[in-house]
């Protein structure tokens, strides 16, 4: 079932993944399939091989509009670390707790044991002293001041003046740590000792702890839905927010600047047919065939089960284009018609003859050379086939109602549009 197989792990990983992933305690297994159709089969051996070896966590994903990013990232961004990791811990236990949900992981997880300085500064300032300073004092003393070099060979070797081993090595010896010649730290701090983070991610200069999800169930808008719908309900801390993220906050941006695409290619269109035609009237006509084959569109998506995605929409801009070809064909045709001294009635029916065969066979051409993208023949093709689809049942829905809908139009409009005033 499977076709081949390669792994990376630690600083193997890909330059580009960034630093995050190049750490020694993580690695990713590509897998290429013979069938498609084992894809499942594949995953739940993988699955239940990770749960029989203990302290490894995995995550299954797959290529998804050319990104690796995982299904669903929920972004838990404050500034208490508690509150995060408390909120991180809530979402991924709801997350995990949906059937739609899979390979959950928050990555806000225990660190090491440190200790923490927490400064009174109130003391601080009675004595004429600042946190900056003492905070300076205690890294002096305990990590150090580099005070020079020493050269052995071709190599230089730090020379650190600080405390020695015996005075610095337990918790009793930070709290008698003499911050000035008389005043250890104790007197305006308290030390406490705890766990910390393994770490602490920032995005645009906010703390956020990272919940990570993979889709079981359904497509990437139901789950997105889903996600909101769990994370409106759960208690979280009041200084935390909640955003989603991942494949589903790509598709929200890749959405929005597809919608302008499409609205300003729509534009474009009737600027060159208001100027081509000298009207501004007959290009409005033309347009009716934009929203014919977008209804078009959206019943083939329906028909087949295609969700709406990126690919859709870049097919959408395309079908913009190609639509208000057979409209131009007859409207010309009316406005030549018209020229030579007919009638609107007979020139609309006329022209509707004339244009019947070109119409259909530019229609046909079209249809049919999508149609072995729209049947998912070759790899990749379920990437392609949604595009395919949605210009091929938005064309020929647009074609049929064209037919119909445009001369209705013309006539209505009267003189005035038949004159391409």
């Amino acid at each position: 079932r499977v076709s081949r197989a390669y792994s990376q792990s630690g600083s193997a990983l890909l330059a580009s993944q960034g630093d995050a992933d190049n750490r020694p305690n993580k690695g990713r297994l590509n897998v290429v399939l013979a069938d498609a159709g084992d894809e499942a089969a594949v995953v739940a051996e993988l699955r239940q091989a990770l749960a029989r070896t203990p302290g490894v966590e995995g995550q299954f994903n797959r290529p998804a509009l050319f990104t690796f990013d995982q299904d669903l990232t929920v972004e838990i961004s404050g500034h208490n670390l508690a509150s995060l990791t408390r909120a991180s811990q809530q979402v991924a236990a709801s997350l995990a707790a949906d059937p739609r949900f899979t390979d959950v992981r928050s990555h806000i997880s225990s660190g090491q044991p440190e200790l923490t300085i927490v400064f009174d500064h109130a003391r601080l300032a009675s004595l004429g002293l600042t946190a900056p300073e003492v905070s300076k004092i205690v890294a002096s003393k305990i990590r150090g001041t580099l005070a020079s070099r020493y050269q052995l060979d071709d190599r230089k070797i730090d020379m650190l003046v600080r405390l020695n081993d015996q005075h610095r090595d337990e918790v009793a010896d930070l709290r008698n740590l003499l911050i000035t010649d008389s005043l250890p730290l104790s007197a305006v701090a308290t030390i406490k000792q705890q766990m910390g983070p393994s770490e602490i991610t920032r995005l645009d200069q906010s703390r956020v702890a990272l919940v990570d999800a993979a889709i079981a169930q359904g497509d990437l808008k139901s789950a997105e839905s889903a996600a909101r719908t769990l994370l409106k309900s759960l208690p979280l801390p009041p200084d935390v927010r909640v955003d989603l993220s991942g494949q589903s906050g790509e598709r929200q941006a890749a959405f929005s600047s597809l919608e302008v695409a499409l609205a300003v290619a729509v534009f474009l269109v009737y600027l060159v047919m208001a100027s081509q035609f000298e009207s501004f009237l007959q290009p409005l006509l033309i347009l009716v065939t934009v929203p014919l084959a977008g209804a078009g569109a959206a019943l083939g998506l329906w028909l087949t089960n295609t969700p709406l995605s990126v690919v859709v929409f870049i097919g959408l801009i395309m079908l913009a284009g190609i639509v208000v070809n057979n409209a131009i064909v007859l409207i010309d045709r009316v406005n030549q018609l018209r020229e030579g001294g007919s009638p609107l009635g007979e020139a609309i029916i006329e022209s509707a003859q004339s244009r019947l065969r070109p119409i259909v066979m530019t229609t046909l051409t079209t249809v049919l050379g999508l149609l072995p993208m729209a049947l998912g023949i070759g790899e990749g093709a379920e990437v392609r086939a949604p595009m395919a689809i949605a210009v091929m049942s938005g064309l020929v829905f647009a074609t049929g109602l064209t037919l119909l809908v445009l001369p209705v139009l013309l006539k209505l409009t009267g003189r005035e549009v038949a004159d391409g005033q």
